[in-house]
């Protein structure tokens, strides 16, 4: 199963983070004299982007629930059903706060560029979303009975 400990949270995190900043500062070196490489900030207020980021990642954090852990879901596809969660609700997200979904994303380019200007929406945003769209598939996960009944 895809479920992590508790204990394990810490650490995936700040490889995240890590990898995030690094990559931010390898782009930052690599394409001087840019500076604002991949920074993710409002487009309008950041009430806007703050909902917004809770109902992408909400949406994201569903779909994952419930093509990586329901043991109903076709595994196969699993990927294509994620990969296109993610792609929509970027698609949707762009315009008004970036589509960040994950705090990483975000704080790695802000530390590299610089740039915090609304950083405390792209952490309180994707936490939120995440938690309530991952204990919204447990709440109303079907019980452990085949879907269908043999006749």
């Amino acid at each position: 199963m895809l479920y992590l400990q508790f204990g394990q949270v810490p650490f995936y995190a700040a490889a995240q983070l890590l990898g995030a900043t690094a990559a931010s500062f390898t782009l930052r070196i690599l394409l001087q004299p840019i500076t604002n490489l991949g920074t993710t900030t409002p487009s309008g207020s950041d009430l806007q982007a703050l909902i917004m980021e809770i109902v992408v990642t909400f949406s994201m954090m569903f779909v994952t629930m419930a093509v990586a852990t329901d043991s109903k879901a076709i595994g196969n596809l699993g990927g294509v059903a994620v990969g296109s969660a993610v792609c929509i609700t970027s698609v949707l997200a762009g315009p008004v706060s970036g589509g960040s979904m994950n705090p990483a994303r975000t704080i790695g380019p802000a530390i590299a560029s610089n740039n915090y200007h609304g950083l405390w929406v792209y952490i309180v945003g994707p936490v939120c979303g995440t938690l309530l769209g991952a204990n919204s598939y447990n709440f109303i996960r079907a019980t452990e009975k085949p879907v269908y009944q043999e006749i």
